[in-house]
């Protein structure tokens, strides 16, 4: 079994149903504990008549239903709980629900986001003849067939003398992998008290370790790094979603190596730590950091996903005869590729040994200080000034969720604290996913301060699960960058093109319309320095900042993106 499995200390153990009641369980009650065994609190989703059994037996149960207002939007808030919680659930009706949520559940399988997706369906006594049922699709394995190309594991619980032990695989292999799960229960089924006796055991959901395997790849490694003079890491997600932050600091700090993130990582490391030199991006990011780790002869990628975003639209230099590259489910040091050694054990080994590594030293200019935001009250608000002053406030208590566009380059330029959380879909790149992430990410750590950057377009499609933000009086602060439409699409295709325009709402009257919380219109620094000083210190509802910038406004960060890409489109 790896190490990178949590298996709770909890679980059902030794009797047929259940060691904590006396009478027997059902499969949707065995369901239910079990997701409590992994820490689940709270399930996001849309009831239809085919889950509505289920959802009665969560409503009896210590899990919160939180109804969200579309299936999508409920997928991406289950994904940011699933982030900062370590498992989320999303529960849907049949086919209309669950093919609604694929997409946000195709982005938590693309970033690696424990979602488990359980959904109602036709009772089994209901298909007899093949009868056309409404939601149904083809036939009754259509939904169930989508989801095994979205999902790491996958159950259709329609055989009592298994449905435990099936739906035990599932939640194994989710949390194992750290991707989306899927369950089905046919309506019929949700009261099935199973006549058996089920002991829980671990499913083998991988290799087993192999020590030996583990030693030579450290050896190798250390090899390297005892030769390097230029050694750097990159870290990438997959340190947040096994929670290993600790585990590369130690490393970094016990040999003195410089640390990188990609964007997709970004806070995975406290931007503020001596030894951070900021986010690596191939040619899209800033060039001093870009040549600072490609002149490197030892890198080592912790876990990280080589995906176009992250390394720059594939413009990384990075040569593999010095890297070693390490994810929870390959580990290759130059052209040698390494079997069953979990990522953490790999970093436990590493950083055991005594080794003398040069202690690289970091130029100033990587990470130069910053000159104090000063306030030019009547000037034109613009997207970097923005960020300026956001910089001036983000805390530890801070958690950022950034939506695609610029509201992701610009907001790569914030610097992250101790504990700051940093969340965006900047690989599956899905507009939309923002403001349900930030109820998400509500539900998950509600002391927290949630802050929203979010672009007028992507704010468009999902906005409205504001509603439900709205109606748990919580109090996120949103900040919608107007500019009229797809500012990213405007740089990626040079023209006047209509179709990158979107009607202009009046998003700072969302509150009025909603019955909670308070709008603000800005234009200028001032208005937005006032703007952002109530917001912060107003706890009694969300905030919608809505920040008018201009039409061919942009980061440094886009500019140096879309001029790659635009080659391509």
């Amino acid at each position: 079994m790896s190490r990178l499995e949590t298996i709770p200390s909890n679980v059902p153990q030794t009797n047929n149903h259940s060691p904590r009641a006396n009478k027997p369980v059902s499969i949707g009650q065995y369901l239910i504990r079990r997701l409590q065994d992994y820490g689940l609190k709270h399930v996001f989703g849309i009831p239809g008549d085919y889950i509505l059994q289920f959802y009665g037996q969560l409503e009896k149960s210590p899990i919160e239903v939180v109804g969200c207002t579309r299936e999508d939007c409920a997928g991406f808030a289950a994904d940011a709980y699933a982030r900062i919680n370590g498992l989320g659930a999303v529960c849907v009706t049949y086919c209309v629900g669950g093919l609604s949520v694929c997409n946000s559940i195709a982005g938590a399988y693309a970033e690696k986001s424990p979602v488990v997706v359980i959904s109602g369906a036709p009772g089994l006594a209901e298909r007899v003849n093949n009868p056309l049922l409404h939601h149904k699709v083809r036939d009754f394995r259509t939904q169930l067939e989508v989801f095994e190309k979205l999902c790491v594991a996958c159950a259709e619980l329609n055989d009592p003398a298994v449905a435990f032990r099936e739906i035990d695989r599932v939640l194994d292999t989710v949390v194992r992998y750290k991707r989306p799960g899927y369950i089905e229960i046919p309506r019929d089924q949700v009261e099935i008290v199973p006549q058996i006796v089920h002991t829980y055991h671990h499913h083998n959901t991988g290799c087993e370790d192999d020590p030996q395997c583990a030693e030579e790849a450290v050896e190798e490694t250390a090899a390297l790094l005892a030769k390097a003079q230029r050694p750097v890491i990159i870290a990438g997600v997959e340190i947040h979603r096994f929670g290993l932050q600790d585990k590369v600091l130690a490393l970094a700090e016990r040999y003195k190596i410089p640390i990188a993130a990609t964007i997709l990582g970004k806070s995975v490391v406290p931007e503020k730590h001596p030894l951070y030199i900021g986010l690596y991006e191939g040619a899209m990011g800033r060039a001093e950091v870009t040549q600072y780790v490609e002149s490197s002869d030892c890198v080592l990628l912790l876990g990280t996903f080589m995906t176009d975003l992250n390394l720059g639209i594939f413009t990384a230099q990075l040569d593999p005869a010095r890297c070693v590259y390490v994810t929870s489910e390959q580990l290759r040091i130059r052209h040698h590729h390494y079997h069953q050694v979990p990522l953490d054990t790999f970093l436990d080994k590493l950083s055991s040994r005594e080794l003398t590594v040069v202690q690289r030293p970091i130029p100033l200019d990587l990470n130069p200080p910053r000159p104090p935001y000063q306030l030019q009250a009547d000037a034109p608000l613009n997207i970097r000034r923005l960020m300026d002053r956001l910089n001036e406030q983000i805390d530890d208590n801070t958690i950022v969720i950034a939506d695609i566009g610029d509201a992701l380059f610009s907001a790569s330029e914030l610097i992250t604290h101790q504990r700051t959380e940093f969340i965006s879909p900047a690989y599956y790149t899905s507009m939309g996913f923002s403001v349900p992430a930030a109820l998400g990410a509500q539900v998950a750590r509600p002391d927290s301060r949630v802050l929203v950057v979010v672009g007028d377009g992507a704010f468009q499609m999902t906005g409205m699960e504001l509603s439900t933000i709205v109606r748990r009086a919580y109090c996120p602060i949103v900040i919608v960058l107007d500019n009229g439409g797809y500012g990213t699409e405007r740089f990626l295709h040079a023209g006047d093109w209509k179709y990158n325009d979107v009607h202009r709402w009046k998003y700072h009257k969302l509150p009025d319309l909603l019955g909670g919380g308070t709008g603000y219109e800005v234009r200028t620094e001032g208005e937005f320095n006032a703007a952002l000083n109530s917001a912060w210190n107003d706890r009694r509802g969300m905030s919608l900042i809505q920040a008018h910038l201009p039409l061919k406004d942009a980061s440094d960060a886009l500019k140096r993106l879309t001029e790659r890409l635009s080659k391509r489109v």
